[in-house]
């Protein structure tokens, strides 16, 4: 792998390209965004030149896709007739079924491999990128077929997600986004609903909050920009992850003077504390 192409250097990657850098990648980078972008880029050293995508195709042995999701998919529709056979094709996209699936609709002369890195920040923008951010994070992988990840190209890639700090994680698409709408959908919605309610409710009287409602709230400082296309790719686990989310806070409503709320207190905790490990 002497040349990769990120097609979006914001956050993930900005950071993806100041990462294979830090860990000695010392091939050439690409970076496809907006001019503005692309000058922060360079700066911060996260590429090295800013170029159209038909010249990244072209020259990259990578295809870095880290884009908002939608712009992933329109990628995917286009890019496969730009670059060299055997190119790997990858994405950072924050759902995968949709995108797998737009892969395998369109993509034949490369590789394509999924992949979702579980690291980012409230806060966009390659001006926030960081070399470490997925360090001791998991990087899940989404091959459509479990035989992409023997491509040679593949395999260097897994090595050089290793080698980022990132501990990669082989699931399907599907069962990624059932995951992930618990794990990372709910908290964003769950963080989005709190903090809404209180500047509804309480929005007056916020000096009376402690540290508590920060910490919560911490998620709701995230754009919906970001969260548009994911909500509209993974609307069904979504659903069902905030109907269980729903629920239990019945469940909480129900028992707020019964010892059933203490089993949930206690189920909470230790949930919590295994995060913390």
């Amino acid at each position: 792998m002497q040349t990769v192409a990120i097609a979006g250097v914001g956050l993930i990657g900005g950071s993806f390209g100041l990462a294979l850098k830090k860990a000695g990648f010392a091939g050439t980078i690409l970076g496809v965004s907006s001019p503005a972008t692309l000058r922060v880029a360079l700066e911060r050293g996260a590429i090295d030149e800013g170029v159209p995508l038909a010249d990244a195709a072209a020259r990259a042995d990578l295809i870095y896709l880290a884009q908002p999701i939608g712009r992933i998919i329109d990628t995917l529709r286009h890019v496969d007739a730009l670059v060299r056979p055997g190119t790997l094709i990858t994405d950072a996209g924050s759902t995968k079924s949709a995108i797998v699936s737009a892969a395998r609709q369109h993509i034949r002369h490369a590789v394509f491999l999924g992949g979702h890195p579980m690291a980012g920040k409230e806060k966009r923008g390659v001006a926030e990128a960081d070399a470490d951010l997925f360090r001791g994070r998991t990087y899940v992988l989404t091959p459509d077929d479990p035989r992409a990840l023997e491509a040679p190209a593949a395999q260097e890639f897994v090595e050089w997600i290793r080698r980022i700090g990132a501990l990669p994680l082989t699931m399907h698409a599907v069962e990624h986004d059932r995951v992930v709408s618990f794990t990372s959908h709910l908290p964003q919605l769950a963080a989005t609903a709190l903090a809404a309610t209180v500047a509804e409710q309480a929005g007056d009287h916020l000096a009376v909050a402690g540290p508590g409602l920060t910490d919560t709230t911490r998620l709701a400082l995230s754009s919906f920009e970001l969260w548009r296309d994911i909500l509209a790719t993974n609307s069904g686990p979504i659903a069902q992850a905030l109907t269980a989310y729903i629920g239990k806070l019945e469940h909480l409503r129900d028992n707020l003077r019964t010892r059933e709320i203490e089993g949930e207190f206690e189920i909470a905790a230790a949930l919590a504390a295994t995060l913390r490990k």
